[in-house]
This record gives structure tokens, C-alpha cells and sequence, in this order.
């Protein structure tokens, strides 16, 4: 497994980057847009891409080799801004905002990441566990526990634990998706389309901000 993962390692890369594998990877986001699910096989993702199915092997592996660097390449893209955000002169509450809302928009625009986590982290093997580890959630509570120290230092956020922070976070946002199958079952929802999502942004920054700021830093914080 090892030899896969460092495959799939290298597509996600900058300088090992090349056309088919971005093929493979492009055809396999798409497809599991299409039909909600990470239920794809490697000879869909093949006749989506135009390229010989036994490229994905050569290239990734094997099919977790392909998803763990899918799920790599969406990652990287995120934890990018997540430090020009971190880097922005503006206030810790201001930022804070902007997470909530980015976090919740990138689950929107790729609603396959909760799913290949959750895959990739209990049903793949313990490597692609690691691996999700180190690219996801080290990097993302790294931040967590940085933008929490900067708004408490400022005066703006009461003193909150980052795997709290994290946990709260990130499993608000995870459930919305992962759980919204169980949820149309017993209330009737419907997807989460552009709407559900702007009143989700609304709501978590609401429920958040109000348990975490300081008294009348909600005030001195507003976002441009």
C-alpha cells in the first residue's frame, strides 16, 4: 500500500502533476457530483475520462490510491486559503466568518469530501488513514487552534479549546451532508442547494459567534 500512496502522493504534488492523472481525477469528481456518491467504478471513471482504465493503476495504484488524491488535490486547495485568510489584516472575528462560511461552501462545492473521509479515514487502510490525517485534519486544526489563540489575544474570543472548536465545527458542517440522507427520511428535507446553504452560513455563524465572543466584540468585528 505504501508504494500506492506514494503514487497517488506525487499526483497531488506541484511538480508532479500531468495530464492524464488530472484526467482521472477530474472524472472522478464529476461523476460522483453526478450520482451523490463516491460509489463510482474505476471503468466509469475510465469511459468518463477517455483514458485506459489501466492507467489508474499505473498512476494511483489502485481505486483508494485515486480517491485518497482526489480527496488530496480538493484538500491543498483549501488549507490555501485557509492561510491567506489567517494572514489577512483583519479582525479574528472577521476571520472566523470567513471560515465558517468557507468551510461550509467548499463541503457545498465538493459534496463528495465528507463521504471520502469518512471512507478513507475508518473503511480504507490504516496508510490512507494516516495520510488523510497529515493533509486534513492536522493542517485544518492547526488552524483552528491558531486563529483561536489570535482572537483570544485580541480580546475577542472567550477561551475555547481547538478539538472542541474543531469537533463542533467541522462535524456541524460534516452532518449537514453526510447525515442529510437520514434526515430527508424522517423531516422531508430536501438536498442542500445554494439557498440551504447560505441559511446553514447564517445559522452556524449565529450559533457559533453567539457561545464564542467576548462581550461587545461582535460589535468592533463586523466583515467589510
Amino acid at each position: 500500500m505504501t508504494s500506492q500512496l506514494n503514487a497517488s502522493l506525487s499526483t497531488r504534488l506541484p511538480g508532479g502533476k500531468n495530464t492524464t492523472a488530472e484526467r482521472l481525477l477530474v472524472a472522478a469528481s464529476e461523476l460522483m457530483i453526478e450520482r451523490s456518491s463516491i460509489e463510482v467504478s474505476l471503468s466509469d471513471i475510465a469511459q468518463k475520462s477517455g483514458v485506459n482504465a489501466a492507467l489508474v493503476k499505473y498512476h494511483f495504484g489502485n481505486k483508494d490510491g485515486l480517491l485518497l488524491a482526489l480527496l488530496a488535490r480538493d484538500a491543498a486547495t483549501e488549507m490555501t486559503q485557509l492561510e491567506y485568510l489567517l494572514a489577512q489584516p483583519i479582525t479574528p472575528t472577521a476571520k472566523l466568518r470567513l471560515h465558517i462560511a468557507g468551510i461550509i461552501r467548499a463541503y457545498h462545492q465538493f459534496p463528495y469530501m465528507n463521504r471520502l473521509i469518512h471512507y478513507l479515514l475508518h473503511e480504507s487502510s490504516a496508510e490512507a488513514a494516516d495520510e488523510v490525517s497529515k493533509f486534513f485534519v492536522a493542517p485544518l486544526l492547526d488552524f483552528h487552534r491558531r486563529l483561536l489563540a489570535h482572537g483570544i489575544k485580541a480580546g475577542e474570543f472567550r477561551d475555547i479549546d481547538p478539538v472542541l472548536f474543531y469537533t463542533s465545527l467541522i462535524g456541524a458542517c460534516d452532518h449537514l451532508f453526510f447525515g442529510r440522507h437520514a434526515m430527508s427520511r424522517a423531516s422531508g428535507v430536501g438536498p442542500v442547494t445554494d439557498e440551504v446553504c447560505r441559511q446553514y452560513i447564517r445559522h452556524m455563524e449565529a450559533l457559533i459567534c453567539t457561545g464564542m465572543l467576548t462581550t461587545g466584540a461582535e460589535k468592533t468585528a463586523a466583515v467589510p
